[in-house]
This record gives structure tokens, C-alpha cells and sequence, in this order.
């Protein structure tokens, strides 16, 4: 049996172009399958930043793939979606304050439509927002961070060494390694990246 596993935006974009091919391939003992929803491509296009930051997205292999790999609901699914959506978003809005801590942007429409669909369909969903985290833990829905599914797919040798140097090494240069990235990096990534350099403490 397949677990679904779906990309939250920045999941994606920080994957799609340096893991191919990424969507609808089974790895792992669990046959883990990674998957994106359509909700996440209209955020895209809906956002020029992220189309200027990322010019990529609607070319080829990206734009077919996801197309071919699309996950398709059923009319009754559409309406427990947007039920479960919409608890979501009021549980943000009811405790704001627990999600703008620090500065953070609270969960959004995409952000719970994501969620909701991981709770539906007994998904993953992959996210470094830790908003996104946070209301997971508060409806005890499963995420992961998206290094999380890195070292996943190196166990299950679906990628190399080689692949997560290179995966971290364009996220730095682009200055898109979250908090837990870095953290990860001399914890779980210790055989790829060796010891933490003194400098760095």
C-alpha cells in the first residue's frame, strides 16, 4: 500500500528542479509517494514573486509531471476537504497570537488546504513552516520537514551524498535554509557533511 506524501509550496520549489524525477515514484519500505495538489500551483501563479524567484516552474519536465502525477478528489472528498479546511483556519484565527509569535505569517488558505487534505486522505505533508507545524501538532496531523524527506529518500537510496551536497549547497546560495535545515545538517547529515565546524559555534 502507498503513503502519500504531499509538498507543501516551498517544498516543492526547493525540490522540483534539483530531485528528478520527483512526483509518483515509490521508495522506502513504505512505498512512500510523493504527490503536489493544484491548490499549490495556483499559489504560484498567483504570487509574482515566487514566479520571478522561480522562472522554472512552469516549464518542461516540471509543468507535465505534475500534471500526469495530479491528485484527483472525489465530489465528496472536495466537501470533507473544505470542512476540515475551514476548522483549520478558524483554529488559526482563534489563537492568532500562538502563529504570528516571532513574526511569523499565521497559516493560509493554501497552508490548511494542504493539511486538511493530509488529514483526509491519511497523508504527509512535507513543510518547513513551523506555523504549518504547529497547527499540525494541535490536530495531532503528521508532518515532516523537508529534510526530513531528504534523509528518507537517502535511506531509501533514491538520492546520494552527492544529491543532498548539492540540494544544501543551492539552498545556501539562495539563503533558503530554514532553522531546521541548518540544524540537520551536522545531526542527521553527519556521514555527508562530518562534524559541525568550530567556527560555526
Amino acid at each position: 500500500m502507498t503513503t502519500l506524501v504531499l509538498l507543501d509550496t516551498n517544498a516543492y520549489l526547493r525540490l522540483a528542479k534539483r530531485i528528478q524525477p520527483l512526483l509518483g515514484v515509490e521508495f522506502g519500505h513504505k512505498k512512500y509517494s510523493l504527490t503536489v495538489l493544484k491548490a499549490v500551483e495556483d499559489e504560484v501563479s498567483r504570487q509574482p514573486r515566487l514566479r520571478l524567484q522561480y522562472p522554472w516552474f512552469d516549464n518542461e519536465p516540471y509543468r507535465t509531471e505534475r500534471l500526469a502525477k495530479r491528485f484527483r478528489l472525489s465530489s465528496s472528498e472536495k466537501s470533507r476537504l473544505e470542512a476540515v479546511k475551514s476548522v483549520l483556519l478558524d483554529h488559526v484565527g482563534v489563537n492568532s497570537g500562538q502563529f504570528i509569535f516571532g513574526g511569523r505569517s499565521p497559516p493560509g488558505d493554501t497552508d490548511c488546504y494542504c493539511l486538511a487534505f493530509g488529514q483526509i486522505r491519511d497523508a504527509i505533508v512535507v513543510t518547513d513552516d513551523i506555523g504549518m507545524h504547529d497547527l499540525a501538532n494541535d490536530f495531532d496531523l503528521t508532518v515532516w520537514h523537508g529534510w526530513e524527506l531528504l534523509k528518507k529518500m537517502q535511506s531509501a537510496k533514491m538520492i546520494g551524498n552527492d544529491k543532498i551536497r548539492e540540494i544544501y549547497d543551492a539552498l545556501e546560495r539562495n539563503g533558503d535554509l530554514t532553522k531546521s535545515w541548518i540544524d540537520a545538517k551536522y545531526s542527521e547529515f553527519k556521514k555527508v557533511f562530518g562534524k559541525k565546524p568550530k567556527t560555526d559555534e
